[in-house]
């Protein structure tokens, strides 16, 4: 069963479109949105070798042409130099502004072939074909595109919103259980930060959602999708409500950048961890009980998810360099860190002007050095 949540953002409102056999109804749903029938696909070299060639046929069947810029997987692709590579063979293929990328692939992917969008030849359209759960659930709804330097994650980018998502359950078969376990951290953090109900929902339907249950799969992927529309249309450029989608952000994207952004952290990983050392914090600060915390911590690592640093790495993390990184996210104004905090399952809230000398203080409590 198809279903269809709507982000509406006015003139550049869009349908996220949730189910199973999308990739071969896409050429006739991305048809409408041509002014000549031709589109550039980015994707991935692992993504393009399972899947690329059920897209083309598609977009061929509807006479599309689509030339394809296939990049190396991986998060070192969403970089300077992947930016200018991809912006590259973009321009040689000789696009216009009335044509339109296709976004294939996961987070890195949709980061990077949006950002390149919003800045070819001043702005360009594109639409979002996510397959990972991370980027269904996630990255691929919302405009935000990025890439990363070597001073932190997504800190060069812009608010770039698609023309259409369409997020395919049946390309998730293709994932290995560790990318289903990162995308499911991004599903939690939706019950965590503001749908206890949800949250209850998922305590009890984990395993049918990583073993990917079709029905249990498509209601966790569509209400996830269906908070983040809401959050994205009260608060389009993130100044105020949006910066909840950060729960475990903070944390975790510090644990990436001493980690290295590589394989031995996934993204979803560090969300994970993040999200639950952020309610532990919450908790150590009198914000929410230790019980609430308690049970977040249990719901994140019953799903095979890290929710220590120990879980991350053997090496105890040094505090002070992890306060570094969160210094420089890009939520801190003026020097003051910014987190998102816990009141209880299911309500959260950014909290400003975080003293830093306690956060370092409660990390060496959790065992950095």
């Amino acid at each position: 069963m198809t279903r269809i949540v709507p982000v509406e953002l006015g003139d550049r409102a869009y349908d996220v479109v949730v189910g199973p056999g999308l990739l071969a109804e896409a050429g006739q749903r991305i048809r409408p949105f041509l002014k000549r029938a031709r589109v550039a696909i980015v994707s991935d070299e692992t993504v393009w070798a399972l899947h690329g060639a059920a897209l083309t046929a598609s977009l061929e069947a509807s006479g599309i042409a689509c030339p394809a810029v296939i990049v190396p997987p991986g998060e070192q692709t969403k970089s300077f130099e992947g930016l200018a590579d991809v912006s590259d063979r973009l321009l040689a293929l000789e696009l216009d502004r009335g044509d339109l990328i296709v976004a294939f692939g996961g987070g890195v992917v949709g980061d990077l072939a949006g950002f390149a969008a919003s800045i070819y030849k001043r702005g360009i359209d594109f639409i979002q074909i996510p397959t990972t759960l991370l980027a269904q659930v996630d990255s691929s709804v919302g405009g935000k595109t990025a890439i990363d330097t070597s001073r932190g994650k997504n800190l060069i980018g812009a608010f770039h919103q698609p023309r259409l998502v369409l997020a395919d359950l049946d390309v998730l078969g293709t994932l290995s259980q560790r990318e289903m376990r990162a995308g499911y951290a991004e599903v939690i953090k939706y019950g965590l930060l503001g749908d206890f109900a949800f949250f209850e929902w998922l305590e009890a339907h984990a395993g049918q959602v990583l073993s990917r249950e079709p029905e249990a799969l498509a209601h966790a992927v569509a209400r996830s999708i269906e908070m983040k529309a809401e959050i994205v249309v009260a608060d389009e450029k993130e100044a105020g409500r949006r910066a909840l989608l950060n729960l475990g952000h903070t944390f975790g994207h510090a644990l990436e950048a001493e980690t290295g952004y590589g394989e031995a952290l996934l993204h979803g990983e560090a969300v994970a961890a993040g999200s639950a050392i952020a309610f532990r914090f919450s908790a150590s600060q009198g914000l929410c009980s230790t019980q609430d915390a308690t049970r977040a911590e249990a719901a994140i690592a019953a799903a095979g998810l890290p929710v220590r640093m120990s879980d991350v790495a053997p090496v105890p993390f040094d505090a002070h360099a992890l306060v570094r990184h969160m210094a420089q996210d890009k939520k801190a104004e003026a020097g003051r860190l910014t987190f998102i905090l816990a009141r209880g399952l299911g309500d959260t809230f950014v909290a400003k002007d975080v003293d830093a000398a306690a956060v370092e203080a409660f990390l060496k409590l959790e065992g950095a050095s």
